[in-house]
């Protein structure tokens, strides 16, 4: 067993920054939980009571989760049976609030960004366990700078399951943690994740003999789950083949019809 700790999805790079603004009205509330602002959508009425007793979090990434195509991302989650809470790690300074501001260091941002989701994360969680209990099942997914929070947060025993979209800030350590079954959602063209690091996390996930999915779209690159391009066919059925795989995956271990095989659901992202 290797004892090495390599990184292998690294910190935040250009492609992390860009991407496409898309179209849609939220349908989401802003609350407040342990003073930290939250993106709130509760599930679809047709999934009844279930879905409040599903609780997912959303970590999202630098945009933060009231950016336009996280919140459209987060209603879809919840029309597909899902109460969704995303968690402003960022205290309202996402990354896009400073575009083009002159002098901008995105170094120290990142720094400051990291130290206020280290400080925040736990005493929210807490706070949202003391709202739904332990009746509630609560998954975890990450995007990209949220990764990191999804895999430690996913290691609490309330966690059913855990998800990640193109990540970002993990060495091999989190993946020889994991606890939970976990489902990576990956670009072709990721600088941030490649290939190689991506085939090294699979070893470890199979030494641990983890419960593991990855799905890997072709024609995307990094941030494609939440950033791209709606007039490409590669990105934007990436999008939404990601967004509805990471659906079915929590649902495969919270849902008795699931887990035999004869869910289904359907939504438009």
């Amino acid at each position: 067993m290797s004892t090495t700790n390599r990184v292998l999805a690294g910190p935040s790079g250009e492609c992390c920054f860009t991407g496409f603004r898309h179209e849609g009205t939220p349908v989401g509330n802003t609350i407040t939980i342990a003073e930290v602002p939250t993106y709130f959508v509760e599930g679809s009425a047709k999934n009844g009571s279930d879905a409040k007793r599903r609780i997912l979090i959303f970590f999202a990434d630098v945009y933060g989760p009231f950016f336009q195509n996280n919140m459209l991302v987060q209603d879809f989650l919840a029309q597909n049976g899902f109460t969704v809470l995303g968690i402003d790690y960022f205290m309202g300074d996402p990354v896009h609030s400073h575009d083009g501001e002159e002098g901008f260091d995105r170094a120290k941002w990142m720094e400051k960004s990291h130290k206020i989701a280290h400080e925040v994360i736990p005493k929210w969680w807490e706070a949202v366990n003391r709202k739904y209990g332990n009746e509630a099942n609560y998954c975890v997914v990450g995007y990209c700078f949220g990764a990191k929070y999804t895999m430690e947060l996913s290691n609490d025993d309330a966690i059913v399951a855990a998800a990640l979209a193109h990540p970002a800030f993990l060495n091999e350590d989190h993946f020889r943690k994991i606890k939970k079954p976990l489902m990576l959602s990956c670009a072709e063209t990721d600088h941030t994740f490649p290939l190689q690091s991506r085939r090294i996390a699979e070893d470890i996930l199979v030494e641990r003999k983890a419960q593991y999915f990855f799905q890997v779209f072709s024609g995307v690159e990094h941030g494609f789950a939440s950033r791209s391009d709606p007039s490409s066919p590669d990105g934007r059925w990436g999008k939404e083949q990601s967004a509805h795989g990471i659906a079915l995956w929590f649902h495969r271990f919270l849902d008795e019809s699931f887990q035999n095989g004869k869910g289904q659901f359907s939504a438009n992202l």
